[in-house]
């Protein structure tokens, strides 16, 4: 074999492996969990937020990363829209959302300033908010991650330690089909999928039953076919809306709300792979 030869086989023997990846952990933060759902308008941010008060009724410290750049909503959840303060011009201090420390790109622009921007300058601002920000003594950083399979998500998969990942959909096929995307792509990059959750899953009416608007299912189903864990059902409800209209979680506002009890119960499910 000469030394072109050798050179090629080398370069293929190379290419045939899987690409390892340094991923460095955000300091301040014991364990990091995305929460993701690869399809938008599937009530995701909502979720992430419920899901981080929830986790604090249990005891735990907890902050939450916004990392939606195109399209925060955190400001909005948690009914604060104020720049953070910095130390020494440099790291920038968490907003405090009712004990749970914030941090989104909508606290450094204005709420309707659109962010026009290209991939590169996407990947430095997740750089930013995941290198600079002082998150003090975290149990859990709960990180509400942008509709897709793009850049964030890249960056997050090939850059950062994540310790699991939860997926939010609606039982539609037309979800599911991205959601299964999603699956494959945290499976190859080897993030743990701690399971899927249900959301809008049904809506209970005023004679009772339960009306499956968007199938039935669905989700559960996928978990089944892809052996995750299936981690519960979410319904339609006015009060979990109102809630995230007025910036006051309902697991916040009212723990003892039926739809907090189910978040509860997901909580307890989420805090049971790490235990």
């Amino acid at each position: 074999m000469t030394d072109k030869d050798e050179k090629m086989s080398s370069a293929t023997k190379q290419k045939g492996e899987p690409k390892k990846f340094l991923r460095t952990p955000i300091k301040g933060t014991k364990y990091t969990i995305m929460v993701s759902s690869a399809k938008g308008g599937v009530g995701k941010s909502t979720f992430a937020v419920n899901l981080a008060f929830a986790l604090k009724n249990l005891g735990k410290k907890i902050g939450i990363l916004d990392a939606d750049i195109f399209g925060p909503s955190l400001p909005k959840l948690i009914g604060k829209n104020i720049k953070p303060e910095t130390q020494n011009g440099k790291a920038i201090i968490p907003i405090d959302g009712y004990g749970v420390q914030c941090m989104s790109m909508g606290f450094l622009v204005g709420e309707t300033t659109p962010m026009i921007w290209r991939g590169p300058m996407v990947i430095s601002a997740i750089k930013t908010l995941t290198e600079k920000v002082l998150w003090e003594g975290l149990d859990y950083l709960i990180v509400d991650m942008p509709p897709g399979t793009g850049d964030t998500q890249l960056t997050f998969a090939q850059d950062i330690m994540v310790d699991g990942a939860i997926i939010v959909s609606t039982p539609q096929d037309m979800a599911l089909l991205d959601v299964k995307r999603g699956i494959q792509m945290f499976d190859k990059t080897k993030i743990n999928i701690i399971g899927l959750v249900d959301n809008m899953s049904f809506f209970k009416g005023g004679d009772g039953k339960n009306y499956n608007i968007f199938g039935e299912g669905g989700v559960e189903k996928t978990a089944k076919e892809f052996g995750k864990d299936f981690l519960g059902k979410i319904p339609l409800h006015q009060d979990l809306r109102m809630s995230a209209d007025e910036g006051k979680a309902l697991t916040f506002a009212n723990p003892s709300h039926e739809i907090s009890l189910i978040f509860t119960k997901i909580a307890k499910k989420v805090l049971g792979n790490f235990n």
